[in-house]
C-alpha cells in the first residue's frame, strides 16, 4: 500500500502512520533499527529496492530524506512531500520517503527525528555523494552507524581519502563491504599448509577502485609485508579489484578474478581452481553491513594507518601486439 502526502510536516506524517497501523493492521513490532537514507530526488528507488531486500533478514523502518543540490534549494518553495509504503510496497519494512524543497530541505535533522523507532538503533546510508566528515553531519549525529559508498562518488579515491581524516567509530564504506569474500578467501589459502611468511605481495586493480586500495592495505597491515599496487589503464575494461599475488619460499599464490563471477586460485603444486567470486549487489552490503551496530574496529585500522602508509601506486604496462 501507497499513501501520498503533498504539501505535508513530520507531524501529519507520523499521525498518519498510526492512523495506517490502526486502520490496516500494518505494525511495528518487530523492527530492529531506523535505517534513514540520505540521497538526491530522483536517486532514490535504487536504495530502497536495496534496503526493501535487507529488511528481510533485518525488519526496520526505512526513512529516505530526499533533497535536491544545494544551489537548486534557494530557487525552489519550501514544502515537504512525503510517502508512506506498507506491505508488499516495502518488504519486511515500512518505507517513509521524505521529499524537501527549498529551506526545507536545509534541516534535514528535523525531518526525521519524529520518525525514528523509539528505543531502537539509527543506521544512516549515503548512496551516492556524503557529507565531507558523515559523523559531524545533521543525520550522521543521531545514527550509530554511517554507510557511504565511495565507488558510487564522482572521486572514489579522494573519498577514502577524506574517510582517512575524518574517521569516527562507526563510519563504514561499502568499498570495504565488498572486500569480505576477497578476504575471506585469502586468509583460508594461507591457513594451509605450507606455513611460509609471505615475503611479497602484489595487488591489481582499476585504477579508480576504493576496494582495491582497501584490500591492499589490509593485506599490508596483515601480512606486515609492503604492498605493490598495480592499477589498470582506462582502457583495460575492468573494475574494481582484479587479482592478488603472494610470494612464498614455494612458489606464487595467485588468485584472479577472470570473469564477472568467478576468480581462478593458482597455487604450487596444487591444481587449478575456479571460484565463485561475484561482485557484491548493494543489498548483500547493506545486509551484511546491518549485522553489526558496533564499530567496525577493523575498518578504522585500516582506513586510517593502513591506507596512508601504502607506496605510490605502479601503472600496468602497456601490452604490445594483437589488440585484444
Amino acid at each position: 500500500m501507497i499513501v501520498d502526502l503533498p504539501n505535508t510536516t513530520t507531524s501529519k506524517i507520523s499521525k498518519t502512520l498510526v492512523k495506517i497501523r490502526e486502520e490496516g493492521g500494518a505494525v511495528a513490532l518487530g523492527r530492529v533499527l531506523t535505517l534513514i537514507i540520505s540521497t538526491r530526488l530522483g536517486e532514490e528507488e535504487e536504495a530502497i529496492e536495496a534496503a526493501n531486500d535487507a529488511s528481510r533478514e533485518h525488519p526496520m523502518r526505512v526513512i529516505v530524506v530526499s533533497t535536491d543540490s544545494e544551489k537548486a534549494q534557494g530557487d525552489s518553495e519550501a514544502r515537504v512531500d512525503a510517502q508512506i509504503r506498507v506491505g508488499g510496497d516495502a518488504g519486511a519494512s515500512e518505507v517513509i520517503v521524505v521529499k524537501a524543497f527549498g529551506d526545507a530541505a536545509k534541516d534535514r535533522e528535523s525531518l526525521v527525528t519524529g520518525l525514528l523507532l523509539p528505543d531502537a538503533p539509527v543506521v544512516a546510508w549515503w548512496p551516492g555523494n556524503a557529507p565531507e566528515a558523515v559523523s559531524q553531519s545533521a543525520i550522521g549525529r543521531i545514527a550509530q552507524r554511517r554507510i557511504t559508498d565511495a565507488a558510487a562518488c564522482s572521486h572514489p579515491l579522494k573519498v577514502i581519502s577524506t574517510i582517512a581524516h575524518t574517521y569516527e567509530p562507526g563510519d563504514t564504506d561499502f568499498a570495504w563491504t565488498r572486500l569480505t569474500l576477497w578476504r575471506a578467501q585469502l586468509a583460508a589459502v594461507l591457513d594451509q599448509p605450507p606455513y611460509e611468511p609471505v615475503t611479497a605481495i602484489e595487488v591489481h586493480g582499476a585504477a579508480d577502485s576504493p576496494s582495491t586500495v582497501l584490500l591492499a592495505a589490509w593485506l599490508q597491515l596483515q601480512l606486515e609485508v609492503e604492498v605493490t599496487l598495480i592499477v589498470s589503464r582506462k582502457s583495460h575494461g575492468s573494475s574494481g579489484i582484479q587479482g592478488v599475488t603472494l610470494t612464498r619460499k614455494s612458489g606464487q599464490i595467485k588468485l584472479e578474478r577472470t570473469m564477472t563471477n568467478i576468480a581462478t586460485l593458482v597455487q604450487p603444486n596444487q591444481p587449478t581452481h575456479d571460484i565463485s567470486l561475484p561482485r557484491r549487489s548493494l543489498r548483500d552490503c547493506l545486509a551484511e553491513e546491518l549485522r553489526r551496530l558496533d564499530p567496525d574496529e577493523l575498518f578504522g585500522h585500516v582506513v586510517q594507518q593502513g591506507v596512508g602508509q601504502l607506496s605510490k601506486p605502479e601503472k600496468e604496462p602497456v601490452q604490445t601486439g594483437a589488440k585484444s
